[in-house]
């Protein structure tokens, strides 16, 4: 092996080798290097003035190792690491983990940025190639569109994307963003909208081909206490509430068990009924309610909601299939 001559080059090797969780005594990590052992003891020396908590242990099997210290010093992967840890932050920032998600994309984004073409294309493609098995069937968010994203707030660059509006239209953006916010499922980009001069917010499943223009900006100041505050205040405006009155078939007190908190108002009518006063951000999510609780009900109010309810019932009908005494339905 040919002597390691290049010190920065030779330092990055030896905390490389110092990362693998074992004693390396001096005499091995000369040998990996091909310098003497007094070179090590220079280098060690050199990464402890660095920072880094390189600690000596004596003894026949003693040696280096590195240590936690008050700050965690750069990861050197190998091409396998570097693969796994992407795919992993990407699991992580699409499957909305409490807690973790927008650390996962800030991390997934840095790491994007330094991986080489080849191991972009692994991860692209094992990424493809794997599922989650959970149980939700809504929009997902494509992570390379998140780093993106995340790259642009993190670096304070403004951004130009497509976007789908909620009636369907299209548009192309310029923002200055600001954070990018996980709710449940669904992530929305923060952002200072410089054509309509104004603050928005962006369901990223709807953004499109999103380019840093590499124009930087100074950020401004959010209305709002935090970009999680301002989130959900504005989606509080955009959702219209349902509001549905049900008489239930089951005495009250049963009911008031079944419903629990999700209750606005519960009145008894007799020992066999009550009243249901409930609301809800969508007609499919009270008729599934009501459908659920077990007891005939009459819907009172809106007169849209039953409509909605007739049609629910008639596509579970045909979905269930012939019983005893039904024909089968004729396919035309």
């Amino acid at each position: 092996m040919e002597p390691m001559t290049d010190t920065p080059a030779r330092l990055l090797n030896l905390l490389s080798l110092l990362q693998t969780p074992r004693e390396w005594p001096g005499s091995e990590l000369a040998g990996r290097l091909a310098v003497s052992p007094r070179t090590i003891r220079r280098d060690i020396d050199r990464l402890r003035g660095l920072g880094y908590p390189v600690e000596a242990t004596m003894g026949p099997i003693g040696g280096y190792r590195l240590v936690a210290g008050t700050a965690m010093p750069p990861l050197l992967l190998d091409d396998e690491e570097a693969v796994a840890i992407a795919v992993g932050l990407r699991s992580a920032a699409g499957n909305a983990v409490g807690g973790i998600e927008e650390a996962s994309v800030r991390a997934l984004a840095k790491l994007q940025q330094v991986l080489p073409s080849r191991l972009r294309h692994r991860v692209g493609s094992l990424s493809a190639a794997t599922v989650s098995l959970t149980g939700w069937s809504g929009p997902t968010v494509d992570p390379e569109v998140l780093t993106v994203l995340a790259s642009g707030t993190a670096g304070h660059e403004k951004l130009r994307f497509g976007y789908r509006a909620a009636d369907r239209a299209e548009s192309r953006r310029l923002v200055e963003p600001y954070r990018l916010v996980s709710s449940g499922r669904r992530w929305y980009l923060v952002a200072y909208d410089e054509d309509r001069a104004d603050w928005r917010i962006f369901r990223v499943d709807r953004i499109t081909d999103p380019k840093l223009t590499g124009a930087r900006f100074t950020p401004r100041e959010l209305p709002a206490a935090d970009a999680a505050e301002y989130v959900s205040r504005k989606l509080s405006g955009m959702q219209t509430a349902v509001q549905a009155v049900a008489v239930l078939h089951a005495p009250a007190d049963r009911m008031a068990i079944r419903l629990g908190s999700s209750v606005e108002r519960l009145e008894p009518i007799d020992e066999h009924s009550c009243l249901l006063y409930s609301r809800a951000d969508s007609m499919e999510w009270l008729a599934v309610r009501l459908a659920m609780l077990g007891c005939e009900f009459e819907v009172r109010e809106p007169p849209e909601l039953a409509v909605y309810l007739a049609a629910l019932g008639a596509r579970v009908t045909r979905a269930a299939g012939p019983g005893p005494g039904r024909a089968p339905r004729q396919r035309s």
